[in-house]
């Protein structure tokens, strides 16, 4: 049986474990990973990082209808690596676990530390026309 920790802490550890990493390459291998749950925390984690690193007002993964995920970063447009349909799933699972967002609207803190400091995000999702959507909007 699997130990269901608690996400928000493992979210922090990843972020720990992988702080000397780069995210994007990181991020852009994940849907082949096996264990898809590990890969959406993971994915989570990563996302931060890259986040703090360039200095981004905000990232957002979308689901769409068909299952497709599509992430957008909001430092400049660009399309970042897909975590792909499996993952992007378990990732938005995750943000709901992790902030207790229920419906289809909703925005919630989260603090996440990571090594000597800490971070206050800002987490929004909404679902719209069969596509759900989280954004991590970053401090300034």
């Amino acid at each position: 049986m699997k130990e269901k920790r608690n996400l928000h802490l493992k979210v922090q550890e990843m972020c720990d474990c992988y702080a000397t990493t780069n995210p994007l390459k990181e991020m852009s291998v994940l849907g082949q990973d096996k264990d898809k749950e590990e890969a959406a925390l993971k994915w989570l984690a990563l996302a931060v990082l890259h986040g703090v690193e360039t200095n981004a007002e905000e990232i957002t993964l979308t689901r769409r209808e068909d299952g497709k995920v599509v992430v957008t970063a909001e430092y400049r447009e660009a399309d970042l690596p897909t975590p792909g349909a499996e993952v992007g799933k378990k990732i938005l699972e995750a943000v709901r676990e992790i902030t207790h967002i229920e419906g289809e609207k909703g925005k919630s803190a989260l603090a996440l530390g990571i090594r000597n400091d800490s971070l206050e995000l800002t987490i929004k999702m909404k679902v719209k026309k069969g596509e759900e959507e989280v954004s991590i909007e970053f401090p300034d």
